[in-house]
């Protein structure tokens, strides 16, 4: 299968799950789609964001060699909201970051978060890896409850609903229960 030429075909779930098929298990036709979710062809990347996340879900091993570049994409300045929402969903769904990286990915959720707008999606995504970043270093669990505290008023109704329950939880942990 040309991966390319499929993602251009349609923007469907149906030709995403055609894709995610092809690559099952595979590390090598996976390396092949990031490739194409980590380019700069703007409906290429888009398109290859549904099927990164769909084939993550099924194989989440297939996505540990590209958490570093992952966190890199979302530094570019022209990066389409679908990607960050994938991304920062991925790491939420499927967080299992390096000692390394989570100071990167800390300072991107941070931004997200605190940015009113930006899409709910990836700030709501955003709160979940970052309470999953203080349940290592808790020492940010003070600055992600302002935070939380300062959006919470104004945000959507999805927004308010996690985020009162992420700060329950953190309010829980500090008190030590």
């Amino acid at each position: 299968m040309n991966i390319r030429a499929t993602l251009l075909v349609e923007h469907s779930k149906a030709n995403t799950m055609k894709i995610v098929n092809y690559i099952g298990n595979d590390q090598k036709r996976f390396d092949a789609l990031m490739e194409f979710f980590l380019a700069n062809e703007y409906r290429v990347t888009q398109r290859a964001a549904m099927a990164v996340g769909h084939a993550a879900d099924l194989h989440p091993n297939l996505i540990k060699k590209h958490l570093k570049p992952l966190l890199e994409n979302l530094r570019r300045p022209d990066i389409h909201d679908a990607v960050k929402r994938n991304t920062v969903r991925l790491f939420d769904k499927h967080f299992d970051l390096p000692e390394e990286l989570m100071g990167i990915a800390a300072e991107l959720c941070f931004e997200y978060l605190d940015n009113p707008q930006e899409a709910v999606a990836v700030r709501a995504f955003s709160m979940g890896v970052l309470y999953k970043i203080c349940q290592r270093e808790p020492e940010l669990g003070n600055e992600l409850i302002m935070v939380l505290e300062d959006h919470i008023p104004h945000g959507s109704a999805g927004f308010k609903s996690r985020g009162k329950k992420i700060l329950t939880k953190l309010r829980k942990q500090q008190r030590g229960c």
